[in-house]
């Protein structure tokens, strides 16, 4: 049996290359493409279209990249299960030049109802951490519940989540999907004092992106990734034992 992974990189603007290598070892095809984080990416632009030969398709995201990953999973049927590093329970938008907004995402032609981020809210912090702005903006958007990802429609999901993310609350959003989705196959990785970005063993941490708090410390970060590792290897061997079975 043959599993072909697409690795989605988050706000950075970097492949996660380390990554990429370390799934490359253990036999699996991975393709981790480079794409621009801006308003309506078309969900359909990835390409899974490449990896479709394979009998198992997992699609691994961090951040935003998690969020296209989760909405591939729930929107595409042929991606058996989902890997989101800070995961999101909602579809965000994008502010443009002229402070409107426009959802990030859209599914065959359509944009994707969002949340639009609270143009009340300012950061306290420098850097600036924005789990403030994540959560009034769900608080405030009345209609936050159109906007939620269909995460029950995923076969297998797998979530990683820092405990002291300052970019968005990943935990919170991590229970809320393990809520939503019931008793379909769900696990989550957490370690309190982890942040944003996991680190798994053999990864070298990511710096580049934009200027903001991402919380956790170094040896956090290393232990979120080290516990999240295993359940990786174990979510892509469950794949085989389902086929082989």
């Amino acid at each position: 049996m043959s599993i072909g992974v697409l690795l989605l990189h988050g706000s950075s603007g970097a492949p996660d290359s380390d990554r990429a290598r370390l799934l490359e070892a253990e036999g699996y095809d991975v393709l981790a493409p480079r794409w621009t984080v801006t308003h309506e990416v078309a969900l359909e632009s990835f390409p899974l279209d490449e990896l479709a030969d394979h009998d198992r398709l997992v699609v691994m995201g961090s951040s935003w990249g998690a969020e296209a990953a989760l909405l591939l999973g729930a929107l595409d049927e042929r991606v058996d299960a989902v890997v989101a590093f800070a995961p999101s329970a909602y579809v965000w938008g994008r502010v443009l030049e002229d402070g409107s907004q426009r959802s990030a995402w859209t599914w065959r032609g359509e944009p994707l109802p969002f949340v639009p981020f609270d143009p009340g809210w300012a950061a306290a912090d420098d850097p600036p951490s924005y789990v403030g702005l994540y959560r009034q903006s769900v608080a405030t958007y009345a209609d936050a519940e159109r906007a939620r990802i269909p995460v029950e429609r995923i076969r297998d999901v797998l979530l990683v989540a820092g405990g002291d993310d300052q970019v968005w609350p990943a935990v919170e959003f991590a229970e809320e999907i393990a809520r939503r989705r019931g008793d379909r196959p769900t696990r989550i990785v957490t370690v309190p004092e982890a942040g944003h970005r996991a680190v798994l063993p053999g990864e070298e941490p990511k710096t580049s992106g934009q200027r903001m708090a991402r919380g956790g410390t170094a040896a956090a970060d290393r232990e979120l990734g080290g516990l999240a590792w295993p359940e990786i290897l174990r979510l892509l061997a469950d794949g085989l034992r389902v086929h082989r079975a």
